[in-house]
């Protein structure tokens, strides 16, 4: 059922849908429910901030119809495109029909290209912008990666309350508004969600805390479950210390022959990504070191990269000859991936790509990485042509950060 107009705090209401079904989610089934959290900010202008999942857009609208005058609202806030948060907007905005869209640059591609709100008015924030509402003011901080790339989280300045959307959320459909008032420890569920949600983009979370740490947070109203007003602090320091913590150091091997030197530049991109989130990097050039030391680094590691460039409609050097002993070796329990440069059409990568697939190394590819994780915009093999650099050092960048998150959650697992 959609959630009466509940008051969090001076002008601030809560205007959601409690589902209290199993709820199918990102391949998992949640068996406590969920709730979409959308809020309501009352000043001399009008702001709803997140909206609903997609499937209760009309039946949203209908009864914050009954709260307000949709056409008097000026503004809707969308911090994360999700459907389970931006799937209420399209009904929205055809009954508020004057109000400007606010999101990142990111998030309106996507919600033009999602909803066709090609004609809507959009306004564009950036880290630190703010927007007067006349007697409130909403501050924005950009926190790509918390999950995809577009999110934001928004900050109520007057009322000291944090819009983290997904962030420092609860899965479950939680009978009481907030956390104080619901008769149980809410740790356990808060930390779950954290786990599968959260943590496998930590560096991104520290990322986040930092963007927040001099916001005096006196509620932190997420998108899903219990608004939290005792002690957010405490839950902001369960989110520091989660995403500090870091199993025993994972090894990876980035094995690559270059020709013009790009495709050592990805490598060196790569090692230093995962370097970032603490992964140890042993880095061979084949053409140059040794096959012992590069088996032995392959045999130690827990994920083996390795990068050609196209020569001829070919992989290049003795790229062939050096996966060509791995696939001898029982290397189970390693997960590989092949990257590389080229100005042609890059045949040597898809190449490369076949050849680790004869070894027993579990191989990243494309279709599997979108099927476990949701994740897209990580591609494998990883094929480089021509990029700006600063659009390659993104791409890269994030793909380290993916394969890092990969190594952490499995070894977390299986402790």
């Amino acid at each position: 059922m959609i959630q009466d107009k509940i008051q969090i705090t001076d002008g601030v209401f809560l205007v959601g849908k409690n589902d209290d079904r199993d709820v199918p989610f990102h391949r998992l089934m949640l068996t406590k429910g969920t709730t979409y959290n959308s809020y309501l900010v009352q000043a001399d202008r009008l702001a709803v901030i997140d909206t609903v999942d997609i499937s209760f857009g009309r039946e949203y609208v209908q009864a914050l119809g009954e709260h307000i005058v949709l056409e008097s609202i000026d503004y809707i806030v969308i911090n994360h495109v999700e459907p389970d948060h931006s799937g209420g907007l399209p009904a929205l905005a055809a009954k508020a029909k004057n109000a400007r869209i606010v999101c990142t640059e990111y998030a309106r591609y996507e919600l033009q290209r999602m909803y066709n709100l090609y004609t809507r008015e959009f306004l564009i924030v950036k880290d630190g912008d703010s927007l007067d509402l006349g007697g409130k003011t909403l501050r924005f901080f950009e926190t790509p990666w918390l999950h995809t790339e577009e999110t934001m989280v928004t900050y109520l300045e007057e009322n000291r309350v944090l819009f983290p959307c997904d962030i420092f959320s609860t899965h479950l459909a939680n009978k009481t508004t907030f956390e104080d008032s619901a008769g149980y420890d809410i740790t356990e569920d808060f930390q779950v969600y954290y786990q599968l949600i959260m943590h496998p983009h930590r560096r991104h979370v520290r990322d986040m805390l930092a963007k927040i740490a001099d916001l005096d947070i006196q509620i932190i109203a997420p998108s899903h479950g219990f608004v939290l007003r005792e002690d957010p602090r405490r839950f902001i320091d369960m989110y520091e210390k989660a995403s500090r913590e870091t199993p025993e150091p994972q090894k990876a091997a980035i094995l690559y022959a270059s020709m013009t030197g790009n495709t050592r530049k990805i490598a060196r991109g790569l090692a230093d990504g995962l370097e970032k989130d603490g992964i140890q990097v042993d880095i061979f050039d084949m053409n140059k070191a040794d096959d012992e030391s590069i088996i032995a680094a392959v045999q130690e590691s827990n994920l083996v990269l390795v990068g050609t460039a196209t020569k001829y409609a070919d992989a290049i050097g003795r790229t062939e000859e050096v996966v060509g002993k791995l696939a001898n070796l029982d290397l189970s329990g390693i997960t590989a991936g092949a990257f590389g440069s080229y100005g042609w059409s890059g045949e040597g990568i898809e190449h490369l790509h076949d050849f680790l697939a004869a070894t027993n190394m579990t191989l990243l590819e494309s279709s599997t990485i979108i099927k476990t994780t949701g994740v897209t915009d990580v591609q494998f093999p990883l094929r480089m042509r021509f990029l700006p650099e600063d659009e390659a050092d993104r791409i890269i960048d994030r793909t380290a950060n993916f394969l890092a998150g990969i190594l952490l959650d499995r070894k977390e697992d299986a402790a």
